[in-house]
């Protein structure tokens, strides 16, 4: 087949004429897939309302179609179920996929090896995928780029598609992302196609959120600016500014429109997420039990599962609604309870565990050094009687209670935790910022924030001198 016709049948499952940028993307898209050498990439750039994800799932959707094999992943369950229900194909994380556990050490993973034969890999929300080692050793080489690359290319005629937007938040730790810059991959040996989608859709400029996106996003690359960026209501219903007075009643009704799963208030810190999270529950959904059946957590640490188990480990970030909780004690000077929890974002896995509560109310991310430190001595005492190290270690590795997972409200998280997910209703709250705490990354994480709501953002308590 022509690369011409080929791009003909997108566009027909595209459904609408393409922009210029569009159209070069198809080219791009086209020439990449022609070519036959070993080591080629392709990345596609594209800000929010430029048609990334519409044109991507075209993409896709047609190469399924003419038989083409295919493997969808994205660096988070939630992102992995967006870009599967966008794409009408399934989407597994980038880390379930591409590692394998070590079955001599327990909580340890190796790169798996690439058993497909002309495999096309795309990574929706590339922009979040890691170059630099962070602190996590449990997965591979520690990088996960490079265990991606190796992963993909290791495989027989196989080769690797990233999409995603340089705007958003780069990975911790780092100022940009590097599975988006074609310097990058050249230097892994790469041959690089690239392609921007700059050029927003007409019709989505009547969105406030995508106008106001769009507006923050020709900022980033402003080094000049030195007042924080003013946003437009004017004309828009998309975009709302809230009174801090009408919060529970807004989000109240949010709860009864899209559901607790659609709704999400996204602000600067832990501590924040953490009053907001308390207010809610005790406010809006009338919870005075300190945990109960349907609440919404977030795992804040890595918990790796037993062999067999359909999923191998729970990431820092998965989502997941209580089922059922039971058996409250207090242990080592923590607090536990074994609760049963259904992952929504991995096809309803339902997961029973005991889980320490103590994460629940602190404003640190997950259990800090000091109390982790005390939960490991405490937890060691019971194997004192074992003479052996390497054995009390091994039983350490299997207690419960060291393994309890580390669990927070999900009703209000970082932008950080909301980054690749999309919900219905967003409610942000920047706390207080002036001029002169403006910085580039605070304009990459209002555009994020922004950017994760699909149909009403509202801004909670904004302040009159940042409008226009």
């Amino acid at each position: 087949m022509r690369i011409s016709e080929f791009i003909s049948l997108i566009i027909k499952r595209f459904g609408m004429e393409p922009t210029a940028d569009q159209r070069r993307a198809l080219s791009c898209f086209g020439r990449f897939l022609a070519d036959r050498s070993d080591r080629c990439v392709m990345i596609m750039r594209g800000s929010a309302g430029t048609g990334k994800t519409s044109l991507a799932a075209a993409m896709v959707g047609t190469l399924a179609a003419l038989g083409q094999k295919l493997q969808l992943m994205a660096p988070t369950g939630r992102a992995a179920k967006v870009f599967s229900v966008h794409c009408h194909l399934p989407a597994s994380t980038i880390h379930r996929h591409i590692y394998r556990r070590k079955s001599a050490v327990a909580g340890s993973f190796s790169l798996n090896d690439n058993l497909y034969r002309n495999a096309l890999f795309v990574v929706d929300e590339a922009s979040m995928i890691s170059g630099t080692a962070s602190g996590e050793t449990v997965f591979g080489t520690n990088s996960l780029l490079d265990d991606l690359l190796e992963y993909v290319y290791g495989g027989q005629n196989c080769r690797l598609f990233l999409i995603g937007d340089t705007a958003q938040l780069p990975p911790v730790g780092e100022e940009e992302s590097p599975a988006l810059q074609s310097a990058v991959l050249e230097a892994y040996g790469m041959h690089v196609y690239q392609c921007d989608l700059n050029e927003v859709v007409r019709q989505r400029l009547d969105s406030g959120i995508l106008w106001n996106a769009t507006m923050l996003r020709a900022l980033i690359t402003h080094d000049e600016i030195t007042q924080l960026p003013k946003i437009r209501f004017q004309g828009f219903a998309d975009i709302v500014m809230l009174p801090g007075a009408e919060f529970v009643e807004a989000v109240a009704s949010s709860y009864g429109h899209v559901g607790e799963d659609e709704t999400m208030i996204v602000t600067r810190s832990n501590k924040r997420a953490n009053i907001y999270n308390i207010g809610i529950r005790n406010t809006v959904l009338d919870r005075e039990e300190e945990l109960v059946r349907g609440d919404m957590l977030m795992v804040v640490r890595n918990k790796y599962l037993d062999e067999g188990q359909p999923v191998n480990f729970i990431a820092n970030g998965d989502r997941a609604v209580v089922v059922s909780v039971h058996n409250f004690r207090e242990l080592y000077g923590f607090h536990f309870a074994d609760v049963t929890l259904r992952f929504p974002d991995y096809e309803d896995f339902e997961l029973a565990s005991t889980a320490i509560l103590d994460t629940l109310h602190s404003d640190a991310p997950a259990l800090t050094a000091s109390e982790s430190q005390q939960l490991f001595e405490s937890v060691m005492e019971d194997y004192a009687d074992i003479p052996r190290k390497t054995d009390r270690m091994a039983a350490l590795k299997n207690d419960n209670y060291y393994n309890a997972l580390q669990i927070k409200y999900a009703y209000a998280v970082t932008c950080h935790k909301a980054q690749g997910g999309q919900w219905a209703h967003i409610y942000l709250d920047q706390g207080y910022m002036t001029d002169d705490m403006l910085t580039p990354d605070y304009i990459h994480w209002l555009y994020t924030a922004f950017t994760r709501a699909t149909e009403k953002l509202f801004l909670v308590n904004w302040p009159s001198t940042q409008t226009q």
